[in-house]
């Protein structure tokens, strides 16, 4: 059904929710899955910081990412899912644009992401990658709510 899941990580609970959903669809569908962390260069290079330059920062996340996208595949191949990594950095592209052009280029059949589940006025003032991942893909997408996340 869905040879080819992408799921994004980003080192929050609710994106380690949509990866773990991630893991259960690969193990249940012998799927492959690509684990892929976006490093939002874009944010980065526009904070000002008094003790780091944009650069280092910049470095810093993109370890972290590599660490976050190593220890997923690990753990997904220890399990007995076909799965790699990949880390994205790219400044001219907005973090939902990665995902989208990621699932494109490796030809996901599904994009699995975590997501907040916000409404209203706090959804429209904190924005949303993943509401943006859905309008934009052209693949399915699963929106896993993180727990503890209202309805409401």
């Amino acid at each position: 059904m869905y040879p080819r899941i992408l799921v994004s990580i980003d080192g929050s609970p609710i994106a380690q929710g949509g990866l773990e959903e991630a893991m259960k669809l690969a193990r249940e569908l012998r799927s492959t899955l690509r684990v892929l962390s976006v490093v939002d260069a874009r944010l980065l290079l526009g904070e000002m910081s008094a003790y780091l330059p944009p650069e280092i920062l910049l470095h810093e996340r993109r370890v972290e990412a590599d660490r976050l996208v190593q220890t997923a595949v690990s753990v997904a191949r220890a399990n007995g899912i076909e799965a790699e990594g990949i880390v994205r950095c790219d400044p001219a592209l907005r973090v939902c644009d990665a995902i989208v052009d990621e699932a494109k280029g490796w030809r996901a059949d599904l994009i699995v992401m975590g997501t907040h589940g916000r409404r209203g006025l706090q959804r429209v003032a904190l924005g949303s990658d993943a509401e943006l991942v859905l309008r934009e893909s052209s693949v399915p997408v699963l929106l896993v709510r993180g727990a503890g996340d209202a309805a409401a």
